[in-house]
């Protein structure tokens, strides 16, 4: 299953980046919801062991996933529940994570790409479900790159994250109690080899076109439309990425124009 390797790949990236840091490092905070790095990898950490079990199972998944649920519906936020429930920190937390990606894309390169996986909402695909954490370790990852004032080099894997943007459409519109409205724009990306990415039927008066890690950074919402040089045409198309949500939960609004950017210098010496 090639969106297994392009995970693995994923994460691989992410810890060449995180490994180097001393305990103190991962403390910092980013400009996420003032998530610290330490918050970042535990959340990647505690969703890929969700995904094994999802994968293993079912019985699995529902009793480790019925504390969370009961948690956030209760009022604790989904980090707070997460540094309870996984209380590692520091280097032990890094290497917690390294091996739930290394072991959750060896179960997913062995999977059938159509199984069934039990999650929070709709059951999805295994396909689906690995896509998904590759979209999760990628946007995570952004907040990362940002605070340690790093340029991630991206490479034609983030297909899966366009995807992934391009199919939660409706999901945008739905999620916020709003009729979806048609037509779709259409939409022509230049992907970081350089190719041209393009879905639907042109259209003339309704469109996108762009950057694909600029429309990936939009629909993942690690950065604000207006911080970014996609060109929209038409209502429609604004609108979309105005509010682009290509996760699950609740509606989500993207941050304020200005807020997610790459950090000028970096706070970790020889970064």
């Amino acid at each position: 299953m090639e969106q297994a390797q392009h995970f693995l790949e994923e994460s691989q990236d992410l810890n060449t980046l995180v490994e180097p840091l001393s305990d103190g490092d991962l403390e910092q905070v980013t400009a996420f919801k003032s998530w610290r790095i330490s918050t970042v990898i535990r959340h990647l950490y505690f969703w890929n062991q969700m995904a094994l079990h999802a994968l293993h199972d079912e019985e699995r998944f529902k009793k480790a996933i019925a504390p969370a649920m009961e948690a956030m519906q209760s009022g604790v936020s989904l980090s707070d529940y997460e540094a309870t429930a996984v209380p590692q920190s520091g280097n032990e937390l890094v290497g917690l994570w390294q091996t739930s990606y290394l072991a959750l894309a060896d179960a997913y390169l062995r999977a059938d790409p159509s199984q069934r996986c039990t999650w929070v909402g709709p059951s999805m695909s295994a396909r689906s479900c690995i896509t998904a954490r590759q979209m999760e370790t990628w946007a995570h990852g952004q907040e990362v790159y940002d605070c340690l004032g790093k340029d991630r080099v991206d490479t034609d894997r983030l297909i899966n994250v366009v995807v992934l943007g391009t199919n939660t459409y409706a999901w945008t519109f739905q999620v916020r109690g709003e009729a979806t409205p048609d037509p779709k724009p259409a939409i022509a990306l230049i992907a970081p080899s350089g190719a041209l990415w393009q879905f639907g039927e042109p259209q003339e008066n309704n469109n996108i076109s762009g950057d694909a890690v600029a429309f990936a950074q939009v629909v993942t919402q690690t950065r604000n439309l207006a911080d970014t040089q996609l060109v929209c045409r038409g209502d429609i198309a604004t609108r979309w990425m105005q509010s682009a949500q290509c996760f699950a939960g609740g509606p989500s609004d993207p941050p304020s124009p200005g807020t997610r950017h790459k950090r000028e210098t970096s706070l970790v010496e020889g970064i």
